[in-house]
C-alpha cells in the first residue's frame, strides 16, 4: 500500500466538490509507473496504442492542472487495483560478494532495428558477442532486421554486490533531448529496469533532473550464484502471455520449484507476463582448467562464444552429450595452429575412435598459450547399469526372503512356547 504525506503547495489534481493535494514524486513518476504497469499486465503490448506521456497530455486539462471528474475517477481505479498488487522489477539475488559472471537477458525490442542498432546500445564491443548468444550465422550483417516486439538475448558482464547482481557497468546511454527516467527504463530499454534503479547506481539526487549527453549506468538484473550446487548461466528470461512456470521449465532444462524458489514466488500463480525471470540455464561440460583465464567457460546450449583471443570457438549442443564443442575460430590468422601434445597431426577439434571409445583434442583453457588435452569418451552401451540394477534387484528378493524366514521362525518360537 502506499502512504503519501500532503506538502503545502503543489495542486495537481482539483475537482468542483474538494481539493486533493499529492506530492510532485507522486504526479511525475509513481503515476507514470502504475499506469505503466497497468498496459503490461492488463493489455497486450500492440493493442494499447498511446504513450504514456501521451495519455498524461490527455488528463492534463490545463496549466492549472484542473482534471474533470470522471478522469480522477479513472485514475482512482487503477490506483486501487495497483494499490495491493503492484510491484516494481526486482534484481535477481546473488549472494557471492564481488563475484563476476556472464549473464543473459532477454530484450523485447518495441519498435522496428537492426541487429547494430541493439549492440551499440547494449554497449556491446563486437557483434559476435550477440550473434552467438541467439545462435545466428557468423556470416549476419550487421543491418540484420529486427521487428518490432521481436525477443533478442543480450549478453553481458555480471558483478554481485549486496546480495544482488546488476550489469558490471555496462550497458552506458547517453540522455538525449526529451529523455526522462522513466522513459529510458520502461521504453528505450522494455523494462528491463525500473527508474528508481537507474536513478541509485547513479547517484542521482532529483530524478526529474538529468542533462542532455549525461552517461548512465543500466543496471541489468542477473546474478552468479551456483544453483543446487552447480554452476550455470542466470538467464533474465521476459515472460510472454500464456506463459506457465512449468513450460518455463521444461523449456529450459530446470524445475519449477527451482524457478518459484529463484524468483521469490509463492507459486505458479504469481507469474506475471512481462516480467523478468531468473532461469538457470545448464551449461555444457568442458575440459577448461581452473587456472585457466576463461574459467569457468559456461557455454549454454544452442549457444557459441570466442575465447583465447578470439582464436576458439566454443558452442554448446545438448545433442552432443552436453558436452562442449570446440575448434579453431578461422577469424584471426594471426592464431596459431592448436594441436594436442604426443600426436602430430592431433589438432584441436579432431576425433578418433578406437572400438567403443572416442578421444576428442579438448579445449583446456589458456594463458600465455592455448592449452589442450585428449579427452577419453566411451560410446559403449550402457549395459553395466542394467546388470546392477538386476544385480540389486535380486538382492532385494533375497532381503525378502530372509524377512519372511525370521518372521516364520518367531512364529514357531511362539507356538513351542
Amino acid at each position: 500500500m502506499f502512504f503519501f504525506q500532503a506538502p503545502k503547495s503543489k495542486v495537481i489534481a482539483r475537482t468542483k466538490l474538494t481539493t486533493i493535494h499529492f506530492p510532485h514524486f507522486f504526479h511525475s513518476h509513481l503515476y507514470l509507473g502504475l499506469l505503466s504497469s497497468f498496459q503490461l499486465l492488463l493489455f497486450p503490448i500492440d493493442t494499447f496504442k498511446v504513450s504514456s506521456q501521451e495519455f498524461v497530455a490527455q488528463l492534463k486539462m490545463s496549466s492549472s492542472n484542473t482534471l474533470s471528474f470522471s478522469t480522477l475517477m479513472l485514475f482512482f481505479f487503477f490506483f486501487i487495483i495497483f494499490s495491493s498488487n503492484f510491484t516494481f522489477a526486482q534484481p535477481f539475488r546473488c549472494t557471492s560478494p564481488r563475484s563476476t559472471c556472464k549473464a543473459l537477458v532477454d530484450y523485447v525490442s518495441p519498435n522496428a532495428t537492426t541487429l547494430s542498432a541493439i549492440t551499440t546500445l547494449f554497449t556491446i564491443k563486437n557483434l559476435r558477442t550477440i550473434l552467438g548468444a541467439n545462435n545466428l550465422p557468423l556470416s549476419t550483417p550487421p543491418t540484420f532486421p529486427i521487428a518490432a516486439s521481436q525477443t533478442i538475448k543480450i549478453p553481458f558482464p555480471c558483478i554481485c554486490t549486496n546480495g544482488t547482481g546488476f550489469s558490471n557497468h555496462r550497458p552506458n546511454y547517453t540522455v538525449l533531448p526529451g529523455d526522462t527516467l522513466y522513459h529510458i527504463a520502461a521504453e528505450v530499454f522494455s523494462g528491463l529496469v525500473t527508474y528508481p534503479q537507474i536513478q541509485a547506481v547513479n547517484n542521482i539526487s532529483d530524478a526529474d533532473l538529468i542533462e542532455v549527453g549525461q552517461t548512465l549506468w543500466i543496471p541489468l538484473p542477473c546474478s552468479c550464484d551456483d544453483v543446487d550446487g552447480q554452476k550455470v548461466v542466470h538467464y533474465g528470461h521476459v515472460v510472454a502471455p500464456g506463459s506457465t512456470v512449468e513450460g518455463i521449465a521444461q523449456q529450459y532444462n530446470t524445475s519449477q520449484d527451482t524457478l518459484l524458489r529463484l524468483n521469490n514466488l509463492t507459486g505458479p500463480q504469481d507469474l506475471k507476463a512481462g516480467a523478468v525471470l531468473d532461469v538457470p540455464l545448464r551449461a555444457c561440460s568442458s575440459m577448461v582448467s581452473n587456472n585457466s583465464m576463461d574459467y569457468p567457460l559456461l557455454v549454454p546450449n544452442d549457444t557459441y562464444v570466442f575465447t583465447a583471443t578470439n582464436c576458439i570457438r566454443c558452442r554448446c549442443d545438448a545433442a552432443l552429450n552436453w558436452m562442449l564443442q570446440c575448434e579453431p575460430s578461422q577469424i584471426n590468422s594471426s592464431c596459431p595452429a592448436i594441436r594436442c601434445e604426443g600426436a602430430e597431426n592431433f589438432y584441436l577439434g579432431n576425433t578418433t575412435t578406437s572400438g567403443c571409445n572416442r578421444t576428442t583434442c579438448a579445449y583446456a583453457g589458456y594463458n600465455q598459450t592455448i592449452l589442450t588435452t585428449a579427452a577419453l569418451e566411451s560410446t559403449c552401451p550402457a549395459s553395466g547399469n542394467r546388470s546392477s540394477a538386476m544385480s540389486l534387484q535380486g538382492l532385494g528378493w533375497r532381503w525378502s526372503e530372509v524377512v519372511i524366514f525370521m518372521h516364520m521362525l518367531l512364529l514357531c518360537f511362539s507356538f513351542l512356547k
